[in-house]
């Protein structure tokens, strides 16, 4: 990707906004270009900007930043989501996966994994905070087998539009990346979430990782 990678912060803590943005302005590779202390502020920021990245608190005054993601999946799904949180239970990684967020991390763990997040997002791919990881992979041995026997029903391009959506992509860019049109991608992906009996983006990206597909990530 040529030039720095452009970010939108958005806290209602302006002391962790300042933290943030005394840790991401030292990398020569990450430009701050917006700041914003609610979820109102942040959406209007983030679309007049138009960043690569918006990282923003789950918790926040006016719009929390899952609905704040929703919004720009669909207002702006070129904008990679990325929240940051106190938050470590399941539930809300699986409701931010499932709002569209490219990347969770802990806020606890933000300044040794931040940067390698927002790397990792830009590249392509999905990051979620390794303090939190075990609990999405977790689940019964018996849902296991039953996805597993399903997973053999998969096409040739189900699974590989299934791949490529649990590593970040959106619809739009999955169809040009292999080159078949939107309407397409989209009949693929249900088709092929239906055979795996997956129902959330979390589900999938614990089937993804089980599977190796977020193995080189």
């Amino acid at each position: 990707m040529a030039g720095p990678t452009r970010i939108v912060l958005a806290d209602d803590h302006p002391i962790v906004l300042n933290g943030l943005r005394n840790l991401l302005e030292s990398e020569s590779d990450i430009v701050i270009i917006g700041e914003a202390t609610s979820g109102p502020a942040a959406l209007r920021v983030i679309l007049d900007t138009r960043p690569d990245i918006a990282l923003v608190d789950i918790s926040m005054q006016g719009m929390s930043g899952i609905l704040l993601a929703r919004r720009l999946a669909e207002e702006a799904p070129e904008i990679k989501v990325m929240v940051l949180t106190l938050h470590e239970d399941r539930a809300y990684l699986r409701e931010a996966l499932d709002a569209g967020a490219r990347g969770y991390v802990v806020k606890r763990s933000a300044a040794a994994n931040l940067v390698s997040a927002i790397r990792a997002v830009i590249a392509g791919g999905v990051y979620i905070d390794p303090a939190i990881m075990k609990r999405v992979l977790d689940r019964s041995p018996v849902s296991d087998q039953v996805q597993a026997s399903k997973s053999g029903d998969l096409t040739e391009r189900e699974a590989e539009v299934l791949r490529l959506s649990s590593r970040g992509l959106t619809n739009k860019e999955i169809s040009h990346q292999i080159g078949v049109g939107v309407k397409t991608i989209e009949t693929f992906k249900s088709r092929g979430l239906a055979k795996l009996e997956i129902k959330s983006r979390a589900e999938l990206l614990r089937y993804a990782s089980r599977v190796g597909w977020l193995a080189d990530l």
